[in-house]
């Protein structure tokens, strides 16, 4: 899925990645990067709301598990189940979430589960930076249900 496909997508199942005006730097199946300016996710002292960094970050999270299972052709609805939000520092611009697997082995684990059981979890490691510097990290876990084909 390539970087429009997958905003449009974003913004039209989750409405709220269009009110934040996130954007798709990247969508590989190793990582997803998203960003957002600071305009619309603003807070009362003029740096990044903390609720909005925590969404970029599980978007971002979230959409490197769909995009890995669309790819592998296992039709599902993801979830997340749990999330750990650690912030650094105050972000006073524009932002980016960079997505990756906590741990890359255990995607075949998690594809077989997925097919023989209906459902299946992974973690999934964000990190926000804002300019050049790392500004926190979230981890989450995220729950895949197997559709079934229409």
């Amino acid at each position: 899925m390539d970087p429009q496909t997958l905003r449009e997508y974003l913004y039209r199942q989750i409405p709220l990645s269009a009110a934040m005006q996130v954007e798709v730097r990247s969508a590989t199946a190793q990582s997803v990067v998203l960003s957002a300016p600071l305009e619309p996710n603003i807070n009362h002292k003029s740096t990044v709301f903390g609720g909005s960094a925590s969404a970029l970050a599980i978007l971002a999270a979230w959409s490197l598990v769909h995009l890995r299972l669309v790819k592998e052709g296992l039709p599902s609805e993801v979830v997340i189940q749990s999330n750990q939000m650690d912030y650094g520092h105050p972000m006073q611009g524009m932002f980016t979430a960079s997505s990756m697997l906590v741990d890359q082995t255990a995607w075949p684990m998690f594809v077989k589960t997925l097919a023989r059981k209906k459902r299946a979890r992974i973690e999934v490691r964000s990190v926000l930076t804002c300019g050049d510097d790392e500004a926190g990290s979230s981890t989450g876990r995220f729950v895949a249900f197997r559709r079934e084909p229409a």
